[in-house]
C-alpha cells in the first residue's frame, strides 16, 4: 500500500539515495478490534486521549471514508487476508466451531502472508486469528506465516486475563488469571502485555530483511478489561467508561512503541504502518458508552452488525515518512480487500494467476494521488438476516433482507444515510438490485435468507449461555 520515492523535483535524487532493501519496504498493519472513529483524538474524541495516533496522522495520512469487510470479526479479516469482498469470500460471518475456533478458510486459499513470504518476507500474525484452529487448514501457520502469537480463537480472546496463549501452535498457560469474560475479570497477567511484548520482539529479530507483521490487536472489544485505568481512575465516570478510555489510550501507546522502535532502529523511512479498526463502532449511540464519548458512529447512522456507513466506515491512517503525505486528509473510499494487491504492486510479489482478487492497488493513492476508480463496493453478513450493502460513485445501497426493499442514499450530500431516495430513483433501485446479484457467489455456508437484522447476536448469546457472540 505504498510507494518507495516521493513526487517533486528531487524525486531523481531521492531514488538515487535508496537502498536495495529500501526497494521492498517493511509493512507492519495494525487492526484493532472494534476501533470506532469517533474514538480517536484526530477524529474528534475529546474525552479519550490517543496522543500517538494523533501524531501518526500528522506525519501521515488520515482517512475518512476507509472501508472494513464487513461488520463482524472473522469475515472482515478474512477479507484483509485475502483480497476478496464479501461477495467472493470463503467466511462470511462469524461460526463457532467446536469449543475453540471459527469456521476455518478453506484448502487453497491464499493470504497476503503467502504473497510477501514469497517475496523474501518474515512474516508474523500477533494478537488474535480467528481463521482456523491449527489443525485445521485455516491456521496461520499453513497459510503464509512464519511465526504466530496470541489468540486463535476470537471467543477466547473476549478474555484480556486468559488461562493460557499460543506461541506459535503450542498452549502456554498464564498461572493467575481468571479467564473471566466479565469486566471485573482480573489475573497475574494482562494478555496484552505478552502480545505487546511479542511485537516489539519480532521488529527487533528482523531488523536486518524486509518483514510483514500483522498485529491484530484485541483492544478495544469488550468485555471492556484493563489492568491500569491510569489517567482515568479518578473520573467521575461508571468503571465501563473508564475502563473503555483506558483501553483505547493502551491502544494508542502500544502503538506508539511500535513507532519508536521503527525510529530507533533506524527503519522509519523503510516501514508502511497502517491502522484500521475491523469494524465501525461496536455500540449504540444511544448507549450509555455511546452518549458519553458522544461517539459510537462518528455522527453517521449504524454500528457493528449493521450495514450501513457506522459500522463500515473506519478509523484508518497510513504512516511512512517521505512517501505517505503528512498531514493529509482524504475523504477518497478504499476497502479491506485492496490490501492485497497493494501490498503486491509494493513489493514485486506475485500473485498466483489462478488466485482471485476483488481489490484495487493503493500505491499511488498512499502516495498523494487519487483513489482508483472501480465499478463498486460490496458487502453482505450473515447473522440471523442476509444483509447486503452496496456503493458505487457517490450512491449507497442497503438491503437488510433478500426480500427487503432496497434502500437509496446520497452519500455526497447525506452521509449519515437519513433520506431514503428509493421511491425517487427507481433507476438506482434497479442498478443495486443488478449489481447484488453480480456481485456475488452463493455459498452453502452463507444462504441469504430473510430475518430480524442485529437478532443473530441475541440468538448467539443464548446459544453460548452467558458468552458473547463472537467478533
Amino acid at each position: 500500500m505504498q510507494l518507495f520515492t516521493v513526487l517533486g523535483p528531487l524525486a531523481l535524487a531521492a531514488c538515487c539515495l535508496v537502498s536495495p532493501a529500501a526497494e521492498k519496504p517493511n509493512i507492519i498493519f495494525v487492526l484493532s478490534d472494534d476501533l470506532a472513529q469517533g474514538d480517536v483524538g484526530c477524529y474528534g474524541q475529546k474525552l479519550i486521549q490517543t496522543p500517538n495516533l494523533d501524531r501518526m496522522a500528522r506525519e501521515g495520512t488520515r482517512y475518512t471514508q476507509a472501508y472494513c469487510g464487513t461488520t463482524v470479526c472473522a469475515p472482515s479479516r478474512t477479507s484483509l487476508m485475502t483480497g476478496l469482498h464479501m461477495g467472493h469470500s470463503p467466511v462470511r460471518a462469524n461460526r463457532e466451531i467446536g469449543a475453540e475456533g471459527q469456521l476455518p478458510l478453506p484448502a487453497g486459499t491464499f493470504t497476503v502472508a503467502q504473497l510477501l513470504k514469497s517475496a523474501g518476507y518474515a512474516t508474523a500474525c500477533v494478537g488474535k486469528w480467528g481463521m482456523g484452529m491449527f489443525d485445521t487448514t485455516g491456521s496461520p501457520l499453513k497459510l503464509g506465516f512464519d511465526h504466530f502469537f496470541g489468540y486463535n480463537c476470537q471467543r477466547h480472546a473476549h478474555s484480556y486475563f486468559p488461562k493460557y496463549l499460543y506461541n506459535d501452535d503450542q498452549r502456554f498457560e498464564l498461572p493467575g488469571n481468571d479467564g473471566n469474560t466479565k469486566v471485573e475479570g482480573k489475573g497475574a497477567i494482562y494478555a496484552q502485555d505478552l502480545i505487546s511484548a511479542e511485537t516489539l520482539k519480532f521488529i527487533r529479530a528482523n531488523r536486518d530483511r524486509p518483514f510483514f507483521l500483522y498485529h491484530s490487536i484485541t483492544l478495544p472489544h469488550g468485555t471492556f478489561q484493563i489492568n491500569d485505568q491510569g489517567i482515568y481512575k479518578d473520573k467521575p465516570w461508571t468503571e465501563q467508561q473508564k475502563n473503555y478510555a483506558a483501553m483505547v489510550t493502551r491502544l494508542d501507546s502500544d502503538v506508539g512503541r511500535i513507532l519508536a522502535l521503527l525510529k530507533e532502529l533506524k527503519l522509519d523511512d523503510r516501514t508502511l504502518v497502517m491502522i484500521a479498526g475491523d469494524n465501525g463502532s461496536s455500540f449504540n449511540p444511544t448507549s450509555e458508552l455511546g452518549r458519553h464519548f458522544q461517539q459510537a458512529a462518528n455522527g453517521m447512522r449504524g454500528f457493528k452488525r449493521e450495514l450501513y456507513e457506522g459500522g463500515l466506515r473506519q478509523a484508518a491512517l497510513a504512516r511512512w515518512p517521505g512517501v505517505v503525505p503528512a498531514g493529509r486528509v482524504s475523504d477518497e473510499p478504499w476497502a479491506f480487500w485492496d490490501f492485497l494487491p497493494t501490498c503486491a504492486e509494493l513489493t514485486g510479489a506475485k500473485i498466483p494467476a489462478s488466485v482471485r482478487t476483488d481489490g484495487l492497488s493503493l500505491v499511488s493513492f498512499l502516495k498523494g494521488g487519487p483513489a482508483p476508480k472501480r465499478e463498486y463496493f460490496y458487502w453482505e453478513l450473515h447473522e440471523s438476516a442476509s444483509l447486503q450493502a452496496l456503493r458505487w460513485g457517490d450512491w449507497k445501497a442497503v438491503r437488510n433482507g433478500p426480500s427487503k426493499p432496497i434502500e437509496i442514499y446520497d452519500l455526497k450530500t447525506d452521509a449519515a444515510e437519513s433520506k431514503n431516495l428509493a421511491a425517487e430513483k427507481p433507476d438506482l433501485v434497479a442498478k443495486a438490485e443488478a449489481l447484488m446479484k453480480f456481485a456475488r457467489v452463493d455459498d452453502t455456508n452463507f444462504p441469504m435468507r430473510d430475518g430480524k437484522p442485529g437478532a443473530g447476536k441475541k440468538a448467539g448469546a443464548k446459544k453460548n449461555a452467558a458468552k458473547k457472540k463472537s467478533g
